[in-house]
């Protein structure tokens, strides 16, 4: 991702890091960099490893076999379509196609907010085209739009040649689960 997309324009709240604020601690600025429980600094890309960590340790990460990449209000996912994600039409089912677009935008979501778990409050999902085994699917979400407790992402869900296949908007909210080494942030 190029920095100085207009991100920040798009999610003019500013953040702070636990109970200190912190000026350079903006999380929607592009000079970021905070304090964790005043041990170390963090920058956006330790961040952005952390969270892809913490995606991989996922129960159902582990059982799709998904894979991340998060940058700054942005986060693809990656999945190969197996046999067992097949409905009876031989097609991959809408509960795949929820998961990443969910994912996406989540992480989109959670690479902006640096202390605390985000969760889906609400996900519409359009199914455009059908997927096969063997083919791969990959969800490329976004943060459109912020304010301090919610958020608005959307994603694009493609085909292994980069046809829209899905496309998908959501709600997203701040939860009191902080980011841990206990839920995989590490």
């Amino acid at each position: 991702m190029v920095y100085g997309d207009g991100l920040e324009n798009r999610c003019s709240c500013k953040g702070t890091v636990g109970s200190n604020p912190t000026p350079s601690a903006t999380i929607y600025g592009l000079d970021f960099l905070y304090k964790t429980e005043g041990r170390y600094e963090l920058t956006k890309e330790e961040h952005y490893r952390k969270l892809e960590r913490m995606y991989a340790s996922a129960p159902t990460t582990k059982y799709y076999m998904s894979t991340i990449q998060v940058s700054e209000g942005h986060a693809e996912v990656i999945l190969p379509v197996r046999h067992d994600f097949l409905h009876v039409a031989g097609t991959a089912h809408a509960a795949v196609y929820c998961k990443l677009l969910d994912e996406a935008t989540v992480f989109a979501v959670s690479s902006v907010v640096h202390d605390v778990f985000v969760l889906t409050a609400s996900l519409n999902i359009y199914l455009t085209r059908p997927v096969s085994e063997g083919e791969e699917m990959k969800a490329i979400g976004r943060v459109v739009h912020c304010t301090r407790r919610l958020f608005i992402a959307e994603a694009e869900l493609v085909d292994s040649d980069g046809r829209e296949i899905a496309r998908g908007s959501g709600i997203f909210m701040r939860s009191t689960i902080p980011l841990s080494p206990e839920i995989g942030y590490k």
